[in-house]
Protein backbone atom coordinates (compact mmCIF):
# COMPACT_ATOMS: atom_id res chain seq x y z
CA UNK A 1 0.00 0.00 0.00
CA UNK A 2 1.51 3.63 -0.97
CA UNK A 3 -0.09 6.57 0.07
CA UNK A 4 -3.07 5.16 1.57
CA UNK A 5 -3.79 3.03 -2.15
CA UNK A 6 -3.92 -0.67 -2.26
CA UNK A 7 -1.23 -1.70 -4.74
CA UNK A 8 -1.09 -4.48 -7.70
CA UNK A 9 -5.30 -5.39 -7.10
CA UNK A 10 -5.66 -7.40 -9.96
CA UNK A 11 -9.62 -7.90 -8.72
CA UNK A 12 -12.34 -6.36 -11.14
CA UNK A 13 -16.03 -5.92 -10.51
CA UNK A 14 -18.27 -7.87 -13.37
CA UNK A 15 -20.03 -5.25 -15.53
CA UNK A 16 -22.34 -8.10 -17.23
CA UNK A 17 -24.84 -7.61 -14.42
CA UNK A 18 -25.62 -5.61 -10.75
CA UNK A 19 -23.50 -6.76 -7.92
CA UNK A 20 -26.57 -6.77 -5.96
CA UNK A 21 -27.67 -9.84 -7.94
CA UNK A 22 -23.92 -11.51 -6.89
CA UNK A 23 -25.36 -12.69 -3.40
CA UNK A 24 -23.52 -15.95 -1.94
CA UNK A 25 -23.81 -16.91 1.57
CA UNK A 26 -20.59 -17.22 3.82
CA UNK A 27 -22.03 -18.22 7.10
CA UNK A 28 -20.47 -21.47 7.31
CA UNK A 29 -17.20 -20.24 5.99
CA UNK A 30 -17.18 -16.88 8.93
CA UNK A 31 -18.86 -18.94 11.41
CA UNK A 32 -15.72 -20.82 11.79
CA UNK A 33 -14.22 -17.70 13.13
CA UNK A 34 -16.30 -16.80 15.99
CA UNK A 35 -16.08 -13.74 17.44
CA UNK A 36 -12.77 -12.88 18.23
CA UNK A 37 -11.06 -9.52 16.50
CA UNK A 38 -8.26 -10.85 15.49
CA UNK A 39 -9.46 -13.39 13.73
CA UNK A 40 -11.72 -11.38 11.42
CA UNK A 41 -9.25 -10.81 8.57
CA UNK A 42 -7.57 -14.21 7.89
CA UNK A 43 -6.33 -15.82 4.83
CA UNK A 44 -8.28 -18.55 5.57
CA UNK A 45 -11.12 -16.78 4.96
CA UNK A 46 -10.01 -15.03 2.04
CA UNK A 47 -9.58 -18.70 0.73
CA UNK A 48 -13.02 -20.05 1.95
CA UNK A 49 -14.60 -17.16 0.15
CA UNK A 50 -12.75 -17.59 -2.93
CA UNK A 51 -13.91 -21.15 -3.23
CA UNK A 52 -17.30 -20.10 -3.01
CA UNK A 53 -17.15 -17.70 -5.22
CA UNK A 54 -16.14 -20.50 -7.65
CA UNK A 55 -19.23 -22.72 -7.03
CA UNK A 56 -21.40 -19.45 -6.68
CA UNK A 57 -23.66 -20.92 -9.77
CA UNK A 58 -23.98 -24.31 -8.20
CA UNK A 59 -27.64 -25.40 -6.34
CA UNK A 60 -27.49 -24.72 -2.63
CA UNK A 61 -29.64 -24.46 0.50
CA UNK A 62 -31.47 -21.26 0.81
CA UNK A 63 -29.62 -19.47 3.65
CA UNK A 64 -30.70 -17.22 6.73
CA UNK A 65 -28.96 -13.87 5.15
CA UNK A 66 -30.47 -14.33 1.72
CA UNK A 67 -32.78 -11.41 0.68
CA UNK A 68 -36.00 -13.63 0.49
CA UNK A 69 -35.86 -13.77 4.25
CA UNK A 70 -34.78 -9.97 5.18
CA UNK A 71 -36.66 -6.80 4.35
CA UNK A 72 -35.71 -5.26 0.73
CA UNK A 73 -36.75 -2.17 -1.26
CA UNK A 74 -36.93 -1.59 -4.78
CA UNK A 75 -34.81 0.78 -6.92
CA UNK A 76 -37.38 2.52 -8.85
CA UNK A 77 -35.73 2.42 -11.97
CA UNK A 78 -34.53 -1.11 -12.19
CA UNK A 79 -36.92 -3.09 -9.85
CA UNK A 80 -34.16 -4.81 -8.38
CA UNK A 81 -33.75 -5.17 -4.49
CA UNK A 82 -31.61 -3.88 -1.66
CA UNK A 83 -31.29 -5.00 1.86
CA UNK A 84 -33.01 -2.02 3.39
CA UNK A 85 -30.31 -1.48 5.62
CA UNK A 86 -26.91 -0.58 4.43
CA UNK A 87 -23.71 0.63 6.41
CA UNK A 88 -22.58 4.17 6.34
CA UNK A 89 -18.57 5.08 7.03
CA UNK A 90 -18.43 8.42 7.83
CA UNK A 91 -15.80 8.59 10.55
CA UNK A 92 -16.23 5.26 11.52
CA UNK A 93 -13.92 3.87 8.83
CA UNK A 94 -11.68 6.28 9.16
CA UNK A 95 -9.06 4.69 10.80
CA UNK A 96 -4.97 5.12 10.10
CA UNK A 97 -3.01 1.74 9.20
CA UNK A 98 -1.02 2.23 12.55
CA UNK A 99 -4.11 2.39 14.88
CA UNK A 100 -6.44 -0.73 15.80
CA UNK A 101 -8.68 -1.64 12.91
CA UNK A 102 -9.91 -5.29 13.41
CA UNK A 103 -13.19 -4.35 15.59
CA UNK A 104 -13.89 -2.81 11.52
CA UNK A 105 -13.38 -5.53 9.56
CA UNK A 106 -15.77 -7.93 12.62
CA UNK A 107 -18.56 -4.67 11.41
CA UNK A 108 -17.62 -5.84 7.71
CA UNK A 109 -18.10 -9.15 8.30
CA UNK A 110 -21.05 -8.90 10.67
CA UNK A 111 -22.64 -6.67 8.16
CA UNK A 112 -22.57 -9.17 5.62
CA UNK A 113 -23.39 -11.96 7.17
CA UNK A 114 -26.75 -10.08 8.18
CA UNK A 115 -27.56 -9.63 5.29
CA UNK A 116 -25.63 -6.20 4.42
CA UNK A 117 -24.75 -5.31 0.85
CA UNK A 118 -25.40 -1.67 0.54
CA UNK A 119 -21.87 0.93 1.50
CA UNK A 120 -21.65 3.81 1.42
CA UNK A 121 -18.71 5.79 1.62
CA UNK A 122 -16.97 9.25 0.24
CA UNK A 123 -13.21 10.41 -0.79
CA UNK A 124 -14.02 13.09 1.89
CA UNK A 125 -13.44 10.43 4.51
CA UNK A 126 -10.42 10.41 5.11
CA UNK A 127 -9.13 6.61 5.08
CA UNK A 128 -12.83 5.20 4.75
CA UNK A 129 -12.80 3.77 1.38
CA UNK A 130 -9.23 2.32 1.65
CA UNK A 131 -10.83 0.59 4.84
CA UNK A 132 -13.63 -0.78 3.08
CA UNK A 133 -11.49 -2.06 -0.15
CA UNK A 134 -8.92 -3.93 2.32
CA UNK A 135 -11.83 -5.33 4.55
CA UNK A 136 -13.78 -6.55 1.71
CA UNK A 137 -11.00 -8.02 -0.66
CA UNK A 138 -10.13 -9.88 2.73
CA UNK A 139 -13.15 -11.30 3.21
CA UNK A 140 -13.79 -11.63 -0.39
CA UNK A 141 -16.33 -9.54 -1.21
CA UNK A 142 -14.97 -7.10 -3.32
CA UNK A 143 -17.55 -7.90 -6.21
CA UNK A 144 -20.27 -8.89 -4.17
CA UNK A 145 -20.85 -5.20 -2.30
CA UNK A 146 -22.97 -2.50 -3.76
CA UNK A 147 -21.46 0.38 -2.85
CA UNK A 148 -22.83 4.02 -2.93
CA UNK A 149 -19.64 6.45 -3.35
CA UNK A 150 -19.65 10.62 -3.81
CA UNK A 151 -17.44 13.53 -5.61
CA UNK A 152 -17.27 16.98 -4.41
CA UNK A 153 -14.73 18.50 -6.82
CA UNK A 154 -15.01 22.07 -7.91
CA UNK A 155 -12.24 22.28 -10.69
CA UNK A 156 -10.10 25.07 -11.67
CA UNK A 157 -12.57 27.32 -13.69
CA UNK A 158 -16.50 26.55 -14.07
CA UNK A 159 -17.18 23.33 -15.56
CA UNK A 160 -13.42 22.19 -15.49
CA UNK A 161 -14.59 17.87 -15.02
CA UNK A 162 -10.47 17.41 -14.24
CA UNK A 163 -10.82 17.43 -10.46
CA UNK A 164 -14.01 15.26 -10.65
CA UNK A 165 -12.00 12.93 -12.94
CA UNK A 166 -9.05 12.78 -10.64
CA UNK A 167 -10.74 11.98 -7.74
CA UNK A 168 -13.19 9.49 -9.33
CA UNK A 169 -10.18 7.24 -10.73
CA UNK A 170 -8.59 7.57 -7.43
CA UNK A 171 -11.69 6.11 -5.97
CA UNK A 172 -11.81 3.13 -8.27
CA UNK A 173 -8.44 2.38 -7.27
CA UNK A 174 -8.89 2.48 -3.65
CA UNK A 175 -11.99 0.11 -3.86
CA UNK A 176 -10.35 -2.27 -6.14
CA UNK A 177 -13.19 -1.80 -8.41
CA UNK A 178 -13.64 -0.72 -12.00
CA UNK A 179 -17.17 0.69 -11.86
CA UNK A 180 -18.94 2.21 -9.08
CA UNK A 181 -23.06 0.92 -8.29
CA UNK A 182 -24.07 4.96 -7.18
CA UNK A 183 -21.91 8.04 -7.66
CA UNK A 184 -23.55 11.24 -5.95
CA UNK A 185 -22.83 14.73 -6.45
CA UNK A 186 -21.73 15.47 -2.26
CA UNK A 187 -23.54 17.71 -1.00
CA UNK A 188 -25.06 19.62 -3.81
CA UNK A 189 -20.94 20.91 -4.27
CA UNK A 190 -20.55 22.04 -8.24
CA UNK A 191 -23.80 20.24 -8.72
CA UNK A 192 -24.37 21.64 -12.22
CA UNK A 193 -21.35 20.87 -13.22
CA UNK A 194 -20.66 17.95 -11.66
CA UNK A 195 -24.53 15.85 -12.46
CA UNK A 196 -23.76 15.91 -16.33
CA UNK A 197 -20.38 14.86 -15.74
CA UNK A 198 -22.08 11.75 -13.71
CA UNK A 199 -24.69 11.22 -16.32
CA UNK A 200 -21.65 10.98 -19.29
CA UNK A 201 -19.70 8.31 -17.04
CA UNK A 202 -23.33 6.27 -16.43
CA UNK A 203 -23.80 5.96 -19.93
CA UNK A 204 -20.16 4.80 -20.69
CA UNK A 205 -20.48 2.08 -18.32
CA UNK A 206 -18.38 3.78 -15.27
CA UNK A 207 -21.11 4.08 -12.76
CA UNK A 208 -24.38 2.47 -12.94
CA UNK A 209 -26.80 5.02 -11.18
CA UNK A 210 -26.36 8.88 -10.71
CA UNK A 211 -27.20 10.79 -7.67
CA UNK A 212 -26.74 13.37 -5.29
CA UNK A 213 -26.69 14.37 -1.51
CA UNK A 214 -26.87 16.90 1.39
CA UNK A 215 -27.72 16.31 4.88
CA UNK A 216 -28.37 20.10 6.27
CA UNK A 217 -31.87 21.16 6.32
CA UNK A 218 -30.73 24.21 4.83
CA UNK A 219 -30.80 22.58 1.74
CA UNK A 220 -33.56 20.65 1.50
CA UNK A 221 -35.39 23.20 -0.79
CA UNK A 222 -32.46 22.68 -3.72
CA UNK A 223 -32.39 18.95 -2.79
CA UNK A 224 -36.28 18.92 -3.67
CA UNK A 225 -35.33 20.84 -6.90
CA UNK A 226 -32.75 18.72 -7.99
CA UNK A 227 -34.76 15.79 -7.51
CA UNK A 228 -38.02 16.91 -9.51
CA UNK A 229 -35.90 18.50 -12.53
CA UNK A 230 -32.61 16.65 -12.36
CA UNK A 231 -33.53 13.10 -13.73
CA UNK A 232 -31.91 11.08 -10.83
CA UNK A 233 -31.59 7.76 -10.13
CA UNK A 234 -31.07 7.80 -6.35
CA UNK A 235 -30.82 10.77 -3.75
CA UNK A 236 -29.11 10.76 -0.44
CA UNK A 237 -30.95 12.88 2.64
CA UNK A 238 -30.93 13.49 6.27
CA UNK A 239 -33.63 11.41 7.74
CA UNK A 240 -34.19 10.30 11.32
CA UNK A 241 -37.22 9.68 13.78
CA UNK A 242 -36.38 13.33 15.18
CA UNK A 243 -35.61 15.20 12.07
CA UNK A 244 -38.86 13.66 9.70
CA UNK A 245 -38.59 17.29 7.51
CA UNK A 246 -38.03 15.35 4.25
CA UNK A 247 -41.92 13.70 4.89
CA UNK A 248 -43.67 16.41 3.84
CA UNK A 249 -42.25 17.04 0.04
CA UNK A 250 -38.56 15.59 -0.39
CA UNK A 251 -39.95 12.17 0.34
CA UNK A 252 -43.40 12.18 -1.67
CA UNK A 253 -41.31 13.97 -4.18
CA UNK A 254 -38.80 11.17 -4.62
CA UNK A 255 -41.69 8.60 -4.82
CA UNK A 256 -43.32 10.19 -7.72
CA UNK A 257 -40.44 10.67 -9.55
CA UNK A 258 -38.76 6.92 -9.45
CA UNK A 259 -36.18 8.03 -7.24
CA UNK A 260 -34.61 5.68 -4.76
CA UNK A 261 -33.61 7.16 -1.45
CA UNK A 262 -30.50 6.84 1.07
CA UNK A 263 -30.89 7.96 4.25
CA UNK A 264 -28.44 9.08 6.18
CA UNK A 265 -27.99 10.16 10.07
CA UNK A 266 -30.67 7.70 11.36
CA UNK A 267 -29.59 7.23 14.22
CA UNK A 268 -28.67 11.48 14.50
CA UNK A 269 -24.97 10.86 15.04
CA UNK A 270 -25.54 8.96 18.33
CA UNK A 271 -27.45 11.09 19.50
CA UNK A 272 -30.73 9.55 19.73
CA UNK A 273 -28.89 7.34 21.66
CA UNK A 274 -27.58 9.03 24.24
CA UNK A 275 -31.22 10.49 24.53
CA UNK A 276 -32.85 6.94 25.64
CA UNK A 277 -30.10 5.52 27.66
CA UNK A 278 -30.91 4.04 30.70
CA UNK A 279 -35.00 3.99 29.21
CA UNK A 280 -36.50 1.00 28.68
CA UNK A 281 -37.85 0.23 24.97
CA UNK A 282 -42.17 0.81 24.72
CA UNK A 283 -43.71 -2.14 25.17
CA UNK A 284 -45.67 -1.73 21.99
CA UNK A 285 -42.31 -1.86 20.13
CA UNK A 286 -42.12 -5.92 20.27
CA UNK A 287 -45.60 -5.80 17.96
CA UNK A 288 -42.82 -5.12 15.22
CA UNK A 289 -40.19 -7.15 16.20
CA UNK A 290 -37.95 -4.70 17.81
CA UNK A 291 -35.36 -6.19 20.10
CA UNK A 292 -33.27 -2.87 20.64
CA UNK A 293 -33.73 0.97 20.26
CA UNK A 294 -31.26 0.77 17.35
CA UNK A 295 -34.07 -1.49 15.19
CA UNK A 296 -37.13 1.04 16.62
CA UNK A 297 -34.88 4.11 15.36
CA UNK A 298 -34.53 2.80 11.62
CA UNK A 299 -37.64 0.45 11.17
CA UNK A 300 -39.22 3.75 11.56
CA UNK A 301 -36.90 4.86 8.55
CA UNK A 302 -36.82 2.27 6.51
CA UNK A 303 -40.91 1.73 7.08
CA UNK A 304 -41.52 4.58 4.70
CA UNK A 305 -42.39 4.04 1.13
CA UNK A 306 -39.99 5.78 -0.78
CA UNK A 307 -37.19 4.98 1.49
CA UNK A 308 -34.77 2.71 0.03
CA UNK A 309 -32.37 2.26 2.10
CA UNK A 310 -31.17 3.44 5.79
CA UNK A 311 -27.18 3.40 5.89
CA UNK A 312 -26.43 3.70 9.91
CA UNK A 313 -22.63 3.68 10.63
CA UNK A 314 -20.75 2.02 14.14
CA UNK A 315 -17.43 0.96 14.63
CA UNK A 316 -18.98 -1.52 17.06
CA UNK A 317 -19.27 -5.09 15.73
CA UNK A 318 -21.91 -6.11 18.05
CA UNK A 319 -23.91 -2.39 17.18
CA UNK A 320 -23.77 -3.87 13.60
CA UNK A 321 -25.68 -6.86 14.98
CA UNK A 322 -28.57 -4.73 16.42
CA UNK A 323 -28.80 -2.44 13.15
CA UNK A 324 -29.28 -5.34 11.09
CA UNK A 325 -31.93 -6.97 12.97
CA UNK A 326 -34.37 -4.38 11.74
CA UNK A 327 -34.09 -6.36 8.58
CA UNK A 328 -36.46 -9.07 9.64
CA UNK A 329 -39.66 -8.89 11.38
CA UNK A 330 -42.64 -6.65 10.68
CA UNK A 331 -42.65 -3.00 9.46
CA UNK A 332 -44.97 -0.08 10.89
CA UNK A 333 -47.76 0.58 9.40
CA UNK A 334 -48.87 4.64 9.41
CA UNK A 335 -51.04 4.61 12.93
CA UNK A 336 -47.78 2.43 14.46
CA UNK A 337 -45.35 5.47 13.08
CA UNK A 338 -47.66 8.21 14.60
CA UNK A 339 -47.59 6.17 17.73
CA UNK A 340 -43.42 6.07 18.03
CA UNK A 341 -42.98 9.37 16.98
CA UNK A 342 -45.51 10.25 20.20
CA UNK A 343 -43.60 8.22 22.71
CA UNK A 344 -39.98 9.83 21.48
CA UNK A 345 -41.93 13.07 21.88
CA UNK A 346 -42.64 12.38 25.48
CA UNK A 347 -39.07 12.24 26.29
CA UNK A 348 -37.60 14.70 27.76
CA UNK A 349 -34.55 16.49 25.75
CA UNK A 350 -35.78 15.05 22.04
CA UNK A 351 -37.31 18.60 21.48
CA UNK A 352 -33.56 20.05 21.68
CA UNK A 353 -32.19 16.98 20.48
CA UNK A 354 -30.57 18.54 17.65
CA UNK A 355 -28.76 21.75 19.67
CA UNK A 356 -26.86 18.75 21.08
CA UNK A 357 -23.06 17.98 19.48
CA UNK A 358 -22.53 15.17 17.15
CA UNK A 359 -20.87 11.95 18.59
CA UNK A 360 -21.76 12.36 22.16
CA UNK A 361 -18.63 11.05 24.75
CA UNK A 362 -17.37 9.51 21.38
CA UNK A 363 -13.79 10.41 19.91
CA UNK A 364 -12.29 9.59 16.64
CA UNK A 365 -8.63 9.74 15.44
CA UNK A 366 -8.58 9.15 11.56
CA UNK A 367 -7.53 11.80 8.88
CA UNK A 368 -10.97 13.18 9.91
CA UNK A 369 -11.70 14.51 13.35
CA UNK A 370 -14.56 16.74 14.63
CA UNK A 371 -13.88 17.44 17.91
CA UNK A 372 -16.64 19.56 18.50
CA UNK A 373 -19.08 19.38 15.45
CA UNK A 374 -21.08 22.43 15.15
CA UNK A 375 -25.07 21.23 16.05
CA UNK A 376 -27.67 21.19 13.08
CA UNK A 377 -31.23 21.74 13.35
Amino acid sequence: MTNGLPQGNTMHNNNSRPAIKRIVSRRSALGLLGFGAAAALTPTLSKMAQAQNQTQNQPSSPAQNQPSQIITKEIPRTKEKLPAIGLGTFMTFDALSNQPRASLGQVMRRFWDAGGRVVDTSPLYGMSEVNVSEFARTLGLTNDLFVTNKTWATGEYLGDPSQAQRQFEQSLKRLSRDRIDVMQVHSLVNVDAILPLLKAWKKEGKIRFVGVTHHDPLYFAALEKWIENGDLDFVQLRYSIRQREVEERILPAAAARGTAVLANMPFEKARLFELVKGQSLPDFASEIGCQNWAQFFLKYVISHPALTCAIPATTNPNHVVENMGALRGSLPDKSMRTRMVKHMESLPGFEKLLQTPWYPGKTFNGLVRLPNPRPIG
